[in-house]
C-alpha cells in the first residue's frame, strides 16, 4: 500500500499546514502528547517532539493503516519479508526467545556455545600461537555490518575490554589503516578474524590477503595459519581455499543482514574483548526490547513512537537529517553505526513492489560527541536555516568517580535540547536570537553497560523496521551498495593493468591522470 493514499497521511498533511498549530515551545511548556517511556534501562523523553494530541492520533492511525503490527508478526514468524532476495529476516531470533514460533533456538544456542568456547580459550591463554605463546592481540578484518557493530560495542566498554586481548579493527581498504596496526604487532601472538558473509567482499579480502602475507613473511609457515586465523562466513568453500581449516570457521546466516548481525558470530570480537557474560547481557538487553516491541500497544511502544516521530519530522515538517548527539565519549562510534543501520536500510528509491517512491524515505544521519559538537556544528543547529531533528543520548550514572565532569556534561545536554525547543529572544541584539522549534528526543541510559547498550541498539533496529513498513520499502536489501562495488573492478583493471574498458569521459580523464602521476 502507498502510505500517501491512506486517510491518515492526508490528515497529517492537512494538520501540518495549519497556521494555528501550536509551536514546540508552547507544547514543551504545556502537556506534551507522546510522554516518556522506559525500556531496557533506557528512558525515552519525547516531550520535545513537535507533536500534539491530534498529530499523535493521526500517526498512530497511520501505523495501523500500514499494518505495522501484522508485518512485525510476519517477520517474527520467519516469513520472507525481504522480497528482493526472497529471504526471511531473523536477527531477532539470534537473541534467543525473541522469535515467535521459529524453531531455530537450538541451532542458535549451539553456535553461541561454540563461539563462547573459542572466545574463552583466547581470553584465558588456552589458544596459543604456533610458537606456544598466548594470544595478546586480535585483528578483526571486516567492513560495514561485519565491522561497525563489534567496534562500537568494544569501544563503548573500555573498562571491560581491559580483561581480554587487545582488539584492533581494520575495515578501510586504505593501507593507512591496516599497515600501522600490523607494524606494532608480533605475529607469534596475533590472531586474525576475517568476517565476511560472502567471503568475496573486496575490502575485506584485500586486507585479509595482506594480513596473511604479513604473517607468512615473518613465520614462513603455512601450517601456522590455522593457529592465527579465524573466519566468520557463509562461504565455507572460499574460506578453506584461503587456507583455513573448517574448525576455524564460524557460520553466518543468509537470513541476517550485515547491519543486523552483531548479535551473531560477527560479535566474536565482542566476546573476546569483553567475555561471554557481557555478550549474554548484550543479547538480554536487546531481547527485553524485542519483547516490549511485540507485547506493547502502539500508543506506548517505544520503537513505534520513535519511528512515527521521525516520519512526522521527515515527511511533514521538512527535516532532512537526524543528528545523533552522544553526551558520552564512549559512544563516539554510535553515529557511524546508526548511519549504516538507517541509511542503508531505508535509503531506497523504490517500493516493495518495485515502483518509484513518491515521498522522502530515510534522512541523512550524522553526529558526534557532547560538548565537542557544541563548539562545531551546534551553531547551525541553533541559528541555521535547515530543518533537522536530533537524538540526545546521555548516561545517568558515570563510571568514574568525578561527578563534577558528569554533571556538567548532563547540564550541557539538557541545556542544548532546551534551547533547540524553546529558543532565545533578544530584541536589542537580534543576532543573538535562537528561533527554537527544533524537535528532539532525549534518551537517558541508566548506565553504559552491555544490557543497556543492547536495548538501545534494538530500539533503533525496530525503529528502522517500522519506518520501512510505513514507507512501503524493503529495509533489508542494499542494491545501491552492490552496484558501486561492481563498477570498481573494471576501473581497478585499467589502473593496474592498462586494460581498456569503456568509461564515461569524466572517469576516463581521471584514470589517465592517476596513471600518469609518478
Amino acid at each position: 500500500m502507498n502510505p500517501t493514499e491512506t486517510r491518515s497521511w492526508a490528515k497529517l498533511a492537512a494538520h501540518a499546514s495549519v497556521p494555528s498549530r501550536k509551536s514546540l515551545s508552547e507544547l514543551v511548556t504545556g502537556e506534551h502528547a507522546l510522554g516518556n517511556f522506559a525500556v531496557g534501562g533506557c528512558y525515552f523523553d519525547f516531550s520535545k517532539q513537535n507533536i500534539d494530541a491530534t498529530t499523535r492520533t493521526h500517526l498512530l492511525s497511520l501505523a495501523e493503516e500500514m499494518a505495522v503490527e501484522a508485518e512485525r508478526d510476519r517477520m517474527l514468524r520467519g516469513e520472507s519479508i525481504n522480497l528482493s532476495e526472497n529471504r526471511a529476516v531473523l536477527h531477532t531470533a539470534l537473541r534467543e526467545g525473541a522469535d515467535a514460533g521459529i524453531d531455530i533456538s537450538k541451532d542458535v544456542a549451539d553456535t553461541l556455545i561454540r563461539m563462547f568456547e573459542i572466545s574463552e580459550h583466547i581470553r584465558s591463554g588456552v589458544w596459543r600461537g604456533h610458537t606456544g605463546k598466548p594470544i595478546t592481540d586480535v585483528v578483526h578484518i571486516g567492513i560495514g555490518g561485519s565491522h561497525l557493530g563489534p567496534e562500537l560495542v568494544v569501544s563503548a566498554m573500555p573498562k571491560q575490554a581491559r580483561t581480554g586481548p587487545r582488539i584492533h579493527f581494520a575495515a578501510n581498504i586504505d593501507g593507512n589503516e591496516l599497515f600501522p596496526i600490523l607494524a606494532e604487532l608480533n605475529p607469534e601472538t596475533t590472531l586474525f578474524i576475517v568476517a565476511s558473509k560472502s567471503f568475496t567482499t573486496l575490502e575485506t579480502l584485500v586486507n585479509a590477503q595482506s594480513a596473511r602475507a604479513w604473517f607468512l613473511e615473518r613465520t614462513c609457515s603455512l601450517s601456522a595459519i590455522a593457529q592465527h586465523f579465524l573466519a566468520v562466513t557463509t562461504n565455507i568453500e572460499a574460506a578453506t581455499k584461503f587456507g583455513l581449516p573448517e574448525q576455524n570457521l564460524l557460520p553466518m546466516r543468509d537470513s541476517v543482514g550485515g547491519r543486523f548481525s552483531l548479535w551473531s558470530t560477527v560479535g566474536l570480537p565482542i566476546a573476546i574483548a569483553l567475555g561471554a557474560d557481557c555478550f549474554r547481557r548484550l543479547l538480554a538487553g536487546a531481547r527485553t526490547v524485542d519483547e516490549h516491541f511485540v507485547q506493547t500497544p502502539l500508543a506506548t511502544n517505544v520503537p513505534v513512537l520513535t519511528a512515527l516521530s521521525a516520519i512526522w519530522n521527515y515527511n511533514f515538517l521538512g527535516a532532512g537529517s537526524l543528528a545523533i548527539l552522544c553526551y558520552d565519549e564512549r559512544l563516539r562510534l554510535l553515529p557511524a553505526y546508526l548511519q549504516q543501520l538507517e541509511m542503508e536500510s531505508n535509503g531506497k528509491g523504490v517500493t516493495r513492489d518495485g515502483s518509484p517512491v513518491s515521498i522522502h524515505t530515510s534522512g541523512i544521519l550524522w553526529g558526534g560527541t557532547g560538548t565537542r559538537g557544541q563548539h562545531a556544528y551546534h551553531q547551525l543547529l541553533h541559528q541555521g536555516t535547515r530543518a533537522f531533528t536530533a537524538d540526545f543520548i546521555l548516561i545517568a550514572k558515570d563510571d568514574y568517580d568525578k561527578p563534577e565532569h558528569h554533571q556538567w556534561l548532563a547540564a550541557n545536554a539538557l541545556a542544548q535540547s532546551q534551547a533547540m525547543a524553546i529558543g532565545f529572544k533578544d530584541e536589542a541584539e537580534p543576532h543573538r536570537n535562537l528561533p527554537g522549534n527544533r524537535p528532539t528526543t532525549t534518551i537517558v541510559m541508566e548506565r553504559l553497560g552491555p544490557f543497556e547498550l543492547g536495548a538501545l541498539l534494538a530500539v533503533y533496529e525496530h525503529k528502522v523496521f517500522c519506518q520501512g513498513i510505513i514507507w512501503n520499502i524493503n529495509s533489508f536489501d542494499q542494491w545501491g551498495v552492490e552496484v558501486g562495488k561492481r563498477l570498481a573492478y573494471p576501473i581497478y583493471e585499467t589502473l593496474t593493468q592498462g586494460i581498456d574498458h569503456d568509461q564515461d569521459t569524466a572517469t576516463a580523464t581521471l584514470i589517465r591522470h592517476l596513471r600518469k602521476t609518478p
